[in-house]
């Protein structure tokens, strides 16, 4: 089983598989995420229906609904559970769905949860059948049963939890069990950020990189982040790589055009596999209709990392669009690429 990771929200540190590391070890995409809903850019209304929750369930005392997010990677499920923990003063315990093979694995972490923790599951979905139907009580009742001996022999015993809090995030809500759904008491959906909260995150990151980013800078990379704050960030650390070894150290929007070429990255924030997947779809199959498979197999490329990271934004811009009998290239796809509409 993957380790999970348990965080101490009143404490500078973390601990990691027993070992105690400074936040100062962490990776920079982990020192850049807000830890409180004042330094959290965007999703407004989500955000909005969180700290109602919060607030009445600490006035209650009680732990908050179980909460589930869903939407495209990098729009900040993970860094909400972790929010969602600092505000209810409680420490999280971060594991994924592939990462709980049986029950045996999710019992270990349950069992140790304390009043009121947080326990995080990315991904979801892609909990074994046997061991989310193991935590349907768990969720429910706060209890988890025991079968000991087999056959004649064989007895059941309910063990009590402690009262917790259940934070899920998937990126393919389509593919949950109702009853699984249906347990989370908050549900809600990520959408990808507009250009004017992203040169936010661009700044406050920038200001955290101790790197200097000039306004028309923030603005061009902001256009080319493809709506996501992760790709945001990790392309600003690519630019203030630039900057720093073949311009002055500063980011402007030249070195931002300049930097973002060598990546690969055009004026849309689309990369070459966005852009092979386009030109598959208008030079193979004449701009569609096609299935996501025969997509696959020309680019030689997984359908899920299709469907999970090239589709959502492409679909979201309006350079794709999906009907009942495939994918089809926009017009504004054919235009962008260069190609005869």
């Amino acid at each position: 089983m993957t380790e999970s990771i348990l965080t101490h929200s009143s404490d500078d540190s973390k601990i990691i598989s027993g070992a105690c590391l400074p936040i100062d070890h962490e990776p920079d995409i982990l020192s850049l995420r807000p830890e409180g809903f004042l330094e959290y850019v965007g999703q407004a209304e989500v955000v909005e229906t969180l700290k109602i929750a919060i607030e009445a369930a600490k006035k209650r005392s009680e732990p908050l609904d179980h909460v589930l997010f869903h939407g495209p990677p990098g729009l900040g499920k993970t860094t909400l559970a972790h929010i969602i923990s600092n505000e209810m003063e409680s420490n999280i315990t971060a594991t994924s769905g592939p990462a709980l093979e049986k029950g045996g694995d999710l019992l270990g972490i349950l069992t140790h949860l304390e009043e009121g923790d947080i326990l995080f599951v990315d991904e979801i979905h892609r909990l074994p059948r046997v061991v989310e139907e193991f935590l349907y009580p768990a969720m429910e009742d706060f209890a988890v049963d025991f079968i000991f001996d087999k056959g004649v022999h064989a007895r059941s015993h309910r063990y009590r939890l402690k009262r917790f809090t259940i934070v899920g995030a998937t990126t393919r809500v389509g593919l949950l069990s109702a009853p699984l759904r249906d347990r989370f008491g908050i549900f809600r959906s990520l959408d990808f950020y507009s250009e004017k909260d992203l040169i936010k995150i661009i700044n406050r990151s920038a200001s955290l990189l101790e790197v200097k980013i000039d306004n028309k800078g923030a603005n061009e990379l902001s256009k080319r982040s493809r709506g996501t704050p992760r790709i945001a960030n990790r392309l600003l650390k690519r630019v203030r790589d630039y900057a720093q070894v073949r311009e002055d150290g500063d980011i402007t929007e030249k070195t931002v055009k300049a930097a973002l070429l060598l990546e690969g990255v055009d004026e849309k924030g689309l990369t070459d596999l966005d852009r092979r997947y386009i030109k598959t779809i208008i030079e193979f199959y004449n701009c569609g209709p096609v299935g996501i498979e025969a997509i696959a197999a020309t680019l030689q490329e997984e359908t899920d990392t299709l469907v999970d990271v090239v589709e959502p934004y492409l679909l979201k811009v309006g350079l794709i669009t999906r009907t009942s009998s495939g994918r089809k290239a926009s017009e504004s796809a054919c235009i962008h690429l260069g190609f005869r509409v």
